[in-house]
C-alpha cells in the first residue's frame, strides 16, 4: 500500500511541476510582448482606415456638390478634380504602406522586447540588428511630422464645410428666416482658393444654400471629413507611441551592447 501512495504522491508532484512550467512559460511569452507597439499598431490600422476609407469618399462628394451646384462649367473646375483623383490614388499608396510598416514596427517590437528582457538565454545583439533598429527609429519620427502635417490639413475640409454649415444654420434661425435678409447671406466657395473666381456661379445664397445643406452629399462629405480628420489624429498619436517605443528599445540595446554596461550603469 505504501508504495503505491508514494507513486501516486510523485505523479501529482510531477503534475504539478508540469502545471507550474506551463504556468511559467506562458508569463514568459507574455513578457515577450510588446504591449505599446501593439497598441500603437491597432491605434495606427484603425486611424488609418479612417482616413483613408472616409477621406476617399467625401472627397469625391465634394466634387459633386461643387460640380451640382458652385460651378457648372467643367473646365472651371477641371485642375480641382484632377487633384482629387490624384490625392485618391495617394490614400491608396497610404493604406498599403502603412499597413505593411505596422506588420514590420510589430515585429520589430517583438524582437527588441525579447532581446531587451533577454527572453531567450544569454542577450546577444549585433550591429546590423542595432542599425536596424536606429532606421526604424528615424523612419517613424520622420513620418511622425509628416503626419502631423496631414492631420493639419486635413481639419482644412472640416473647417470650410463648418462653415457653410454655421451660415446655413443662421439662414434656418427664426430671427433671419421668412425675411428679405435671408437671400442676402450667402457663401462664396471661391475664397476658398480651391476654384477660380471666374467661377459661374461661385457663391450661393439664402434659401439655394439652405437646400444644399440639406443633401445627402453634403451631410455625408461634412460628417466624412470630421472622422477622417479623427482618424489622422489617431495615427499621428500612434506614430507618437511608435516612437517612444523605438527609441527606448533602441537606447537599451544600444547600452547592453557594450561590455562595461554592468558597471556603469
Amino acid at each position: 500500500m505504501k508504495p503505491a501512495m508514494e507513486t501516486a504522491a510523485e505523479e501529482h508532484t510531477e503534475q504539478s511541476q508540469e502545471r507550474k512550467g506551463c504556468f511559467e512559460c506562458c508569463i514568459k511569452c507574455l513578457g515577450g510582448v510588446p504591449y505599446a507597439s501593439l497598441v500603437a499598431t491597432i491605434l495606427c490600422f484603425s486611424g488609418v482606415a479612417l482616413f483613408c476609407g472616409c477621406g476617399h469618399v467625401a472627397l469625391a462628394g465634394t466634387v459633386a456638390i461643387l460640380e451640382q451646384h458652385f460651378s457648372t462649367n467643367t473646365s472651371d473646375h477641371a485642375l480641382l478634380s484632377e487633384v482629387i483623383q490624384l490625392m485618391q490614388y495617394v490614400i491608396y499608396g497610404i493604406a498599403s504602406f502603412f499597413f505593411l510598416y505596422g506588420i514590420i514596427l510589430l515585429a520589430e517590437g517583438f524582437y527588441t522586447t525579447s532581446a531587451v528582457k533577454e527572453l531567450h538565454g544569454e542577450f546577444k545583439t549585433t550591429a546590423c540588428g542595432r542599425c536596424i533598429s536606429g532606421m526604424f527609429v528615424f523612419l517613424t519620427y520622420v513620418l511622425g511630422v509628416a503626419w502631423l502635417g496631414v492631420f493639419g490639413f486635413s481639419a482644412v475640409p472640416v473647417f470650410m464645410f463648418y462653415n457653410i454649415w454655421s451660415t446655413c444654420e443662421v439662414i434656418k434661425s427664426p430671427q433671419t428666416n421668412g425675411t428679405a435678409a435671408v437671400e442676402q447671406i450667402c457663401v462664396d466657395i471661391r475664397q476658398y482658393g480651391i476654384i477660380p473666381w471666374n467661377a459661374f456661379p461661385g457663391k450661393m445664397c439664402g434659401s439655394a444654400l439652405e437646400n444644399i445643406c440639406n443633401t445627402n452629399e453634403f451631410y455625408m462629405s461634412y460628417h466624412l471629413f470630421i472622422v477622417a480628420c479623427a482618424g489622422a489624429g489617431a495615427t499621428v498619436v500612434a506614430l507618437l507611441i511608435y516612437m517612444m517605443a523605438t527609441t527606448y528599445n533602441y537606447a537599451v540595446l544600444k547600452f547592453k551592447s557594450r561590455e562595461d554596461c554592468c558597471t556603469k550603469f
